[in-house]
């Protein structure tokens, strides 16, 4: 009898204990203590399977961070100028092309010339790669990429003969006769210049252009062939510091 009333009050004790212990917590939490291991739980799961709704809830974003640390390396003249040629491909190519044409006669001028600094023959210059060479170089480059995609050795000797033999005198042409006029010229005239100075120019040419013809075709992305062809230009303006006014524009071509 003594032994059974024991257990009892031993049983009643606990669940006194473990009810205060309940009531305890829900007062200073708001929460049962069977909510509150519910909530323990449910923190442990979105801290260690739910990184960013962790912390997404602390304010912070790091899918944004992310991006945005990736799209701030693309930042600078470099990334603008990439993209212009992307969204504008001939205005961008026949901007930059009118640009390097003006450079390299200003400096071809500083170098070789004696007399006073001819302004407007730069800008002849100038406005000979923004409206004919940029646009028709775009076009041709686009034009052999597509007709001769490969890049293997023949496809590349192709593309060399093609710009040696049809693009290369076209554009030389069209640059004599468009310095010509500009300058006063009549048609007489025009023709006397192209029979002096188209062939010498095209042989001398021949000299050089098929190399850096070579590297373009074979190695340089579409979009940048002629960026490449144009530092040519423009350093080999200095290799050629004897040959005559006509001789050394020409090769610019």
């Amino acid at each position: 009898m003594g032994s059974s009333s024991g257990n009892t009050l031993k049983s009643l004790s606990n669940r006194c204990l473990l009810r205060l212990s309940s009531d305890t917590h829900s007062l200073f939490h708001g929460k049962t203590f069977n909510e509150a291991c519910l909530t323990t739980q449910r923190r442990g799961f979105y801290s260690f399977s739910s990184p960013n709704k962790l912390a997404s809830c602390k304010g912070s974003h790091p899918l944004r961070s992310f991006s945005t640390s990736s799209s701030s390396s693309k930042v600078g003249f470099l990334g603008w100028y990439l993209a212009k040629l992307e969204s504008n491909p001939i205005i961008t190519k026949s901007v930059t092309t009118s640009l390097i044409f003006a450079a390299a006669d200003f400096t071809s001028q500083m170098i070789t010339s004696a007399s006073s600094y001819d302004s407007i023959r730069t800008l002849r210059m100038a406005g000979y790669g923004l409206l004919l060479l940029g646009p028709s170089q775009h076009l041709w480059f686009n034009l052999l990429s597509k007709a001769l995609p490969k890049r293997d050795m023949l496809t590349t000797f192709k593309k060399m003969f093609l710009g040696q033999a049809v693009f290369g005198p076209l554009v030389t042409t069209v640059f004599f006769s468009y310095n010509a006029a500009l300058q006063g010229e009549n048609a007489e005239e025009i023709a006397a210049r192209l029979k002096r100075d188209l062939l010498p120019t095209l042989i001398s040419g021949a000299m050089f252009w098929p190399t850096c013809d070579f590297v373009t075709y074979k190695f340089v992305p579409v979009h940048l062939q002629f960026l490449f062809l144009h530092m040519d230009n423009l350093f080999d303006v200095h290799g050629k510091l004897k040959q005559s006014e006509h001789r050394v524009v020409g090769l610019l071509t």
